[in-house]
């Protein structure tokens, strides 16, 4: 749900980012493993994706950091090293998957999915809920066999909703979960985003806003 690309090629990272997006994710950029540690320390990511040979801190020396602190996030190291060797040594480092550039995006955004659903606790890939059906694979949700053509952002917090199997999830955790840092903590965009989610639901409403504590599906 969300990730954070390390990598030195601004124009490169730029690309992996917008593409992420587009497939749903919240994601924040750095070009150098000092920055990525601090934010790794900040935020809860699913998964980081890392190009190895980084500035300041090396991409190996960040990925050991983040193995020995027992920290759940999945790393995806994304580098031009490909031969065998390189793969060994970067799954030994405590690497969970290994892409060589250059790379096909659908292929890295696959393996960025899979690596979230290791991260997270088990769940069917397809989840119901009172006539909704939401297939986190393929990215669709329906009601009643109703399209509902959601946008990025409205899948991912339907899906956090859905989840949560019927307790309540507060807008400051869809806020961490599904926006990226630079979201304004104060911002309506939870807001906004379940006022347009109720609508695409429709009649009866399913999501019901508990006060002071979050919403509910």
């Amino acid at each position: 749900m969300r990730v954070l690309v390390a990598e030195d090629e601004r124009v490169l990272a730029g690309f992996v980012a917008t593409g992420l997006r587009r497939a749903g994710f919240a994601v924040d950029t750095v070009h150098d493993g000092e920055d990525a540690l601090e934010r790794l320390d900040l935020y809860a990511y699913d998964v980081l994706v890392l190009d190895r040979d980084l500035p300041r801190v090396h991409g190996d020396d960040v990925a050991r950091r983040l193995v020995a602190g027992g920290s759940r996030t999945r790393i995806l190291m994304l580098t031009a090293a490909t031969a065998v060797e390189d793969r060994v040594e970067g799954l030994d480092l405590g690497a969970d998957d290994y892409l060589g550039k250059p790379f096909e995006f659908p292929e890295l955004v696959s393996r960025v999915r899979a690596l979230r659903r290791r991260s997270a606790r088990p769940l069917p890939p397809l989840l119901e809920r009172d006539g909704l059906r939401m297939d986190t694979v393929r990215r669709t949700a329906d009601r009643d066999g109703r399209d509902l053509d959601l946008s990025p952002k409205e899948f991912s917090v339907l899906q956090i909703l859905l989840e949560a199997d019927g307790a309540a999830v507060s807008a400051e955790e869809l806020l961490e979960r599904a926006w990226d840092a630079h979201a304004d903590p104060f911002t309506g965009a939870v807001r906004v985003c379940m006022s347009k989610l109720r609508a695409k639901l429709g009649e009866p409403g399913m999501i019901r806003t508990v006060q002071g504590v979050g919403y509910v599906l």
